[in-house]
């Protein structure tokens, strides 16, 4: 199965060209460590229209599996990620979210103030990470175990889920 991902980073700065995006080409490379294609990327404004359009569009699109956004995570009067992507997702998946703050707190204290999440939209998975370069690569890494597998039920695989060593 091919999975093809978007990324959209959310970052006043950067939209603005104030500040070059970091986090979303080292987003990419690890994907594309897993074989992951990523089809489209973008950089918004912290404004909840903008985050919500992205979404939905990349969403709605077909065109893409799965959807990581950068930036926004915490919990700064501005940072206002996770609050559009529980307005625009039909299902959370809170263990990932979960992991990713254990795997993170092992880091750093300030992992406990990630309000991140992880969910379905029709059949593509959004997940959340934070803004810094070294915090979205280890929040990915501590679920890229599950990721394909994740894709694969959300597009209605029914094969059984035996846990692999």
């Amino acid at each position: 199965m091919i999975i093809r991902a978007g990324i959209i980073t959310v970052s006043d700065r950067a939209s603005q060209g104030l500040r070059e995006d970091a986090s979303g080409p080292v987003l990419a490379q690890m994907l594309a460590v897993e074989s992951i294609e990523v089809h489209k990327t973008l950089i918004v404004a912290d404004e909840k229209k903008e985050i919500k359009k992205a979404l939905k569009q990349l969403a709605d699109s077909k065109n893409v599996d799965l959807i990581l956004t950068t930036g926004g995570t915490g919990v700064s009067p501005r940072d206002v990620t996770p609050d559009v992507t529980l307005e625009v997702i039909e299902k959370q998946i809170p263990g990932m979210a979960e992991v990713m703050r254990r795997e993170s707190s092992r880091a750093t204290p300030h992992a406990m103030i990630s309000r991140a999440i992880a969910g379905i939209r029709g059949q593509c998975l959004i997940i959340n990470l934070p803004g810094s370069p070294k915090g979205a690569t280890e929040n990915l890494a501590a679920i890229m175990p599950a990721l394909k597998h994740a894709i694969e039920k959300i597009k209605g695989d029914t094969s059984e889920c035996a846990a692999t060593n």
